[in-house]
């Protein structure tokens, strides 16, 4: 061993000298930052807590709102119901009507028709002609009433001008004749109850 050395002095040789090393004051700032980060941390927590207490909902405040909206589904369903059973309602007495008066319009285009064998039955001379003239006006009206045709008798009945169509007045023997129907010039008809075609009459005034 040399005499001239110093133990001490390697000793301080082998250690590293810390002091202006840019390494070491790097990783000191990151330590210190990670530190300063998680006292921030820790202070939060407990304001986050806090808040997060202030905004939970009570459970009576949940049992009322989920009432409110189920009332309002109530409603609208109830709403919705009584529209389809008017809807429902409304279109079964149109089919109804449909089936009902379906051929409305061609019994009425028959009518004139009708009028011309009444007046050819009245005006027939021929005893053979008329009794085949009849048999078809029969079976004519036989089928016709099958559908809901029915004549509308009026001679001698009050005057409705709902029903009746008065195309001629005539003054009244007396005051029972007022307002009377005493003729028809063209008979009217009846399908399922509703007035096809208004009768035209001769009323006493």
């Amino acid at each position: 061993m040399n005499e001239n050395e110093n133990p001490q002095e390697e000793l301080n040789q082998e250690q590293p000298n810390t002091e202006n090393n840019p390494d070491v004051e790097n990783a000191e700032k990151i330590i210190n930052e990670a530190a300063a980060e998680a006292e921030k941390e820790q202070d939060e927590k407990p304001e986050k807590e806090k808040d997060g207490k202030k905004k939970k909902e009570k459970p009576q405040d949940k049992i009322q709102e989920m009432g409110e909206k189920l009332a309002e589904m109530n409603d609208k369903y109830v709403r919705l119901y009584s529209e389809f059973e008017n809807y429902r309602k409304r279109t079964s007495a149109e089919k109804a009507d449909l089936i009902l008066n379906g051929g409305k319009d061609v019994i009425k285009a028959i009518l004139p028709i009708v009028d011309d064998m009444e007046r050819a039955l009245q005006n027939t001379q021929d005893e053979a002609a008329r009794e085949g003239l009849q048999l078809i006006f029969n079976k004519l009206m036989t089928t016709l009433q099958q559908k809901g045709l029915k004549p509308i008798e009026c001679k001698g009945e009050k005057f409705d001008e709902n029903i009746h169509d008065a195309v001629m007045q005539m003054p009244a023997a007396d005051e029972t004749q007022k307002n009377i129907i005493m003729d028809v010039v063209e008979k009217g008809y009846y399908l399922n109850d509703k007035v096809l075609r208004h009768p035209k009459v001769v009323v006493a005034i």
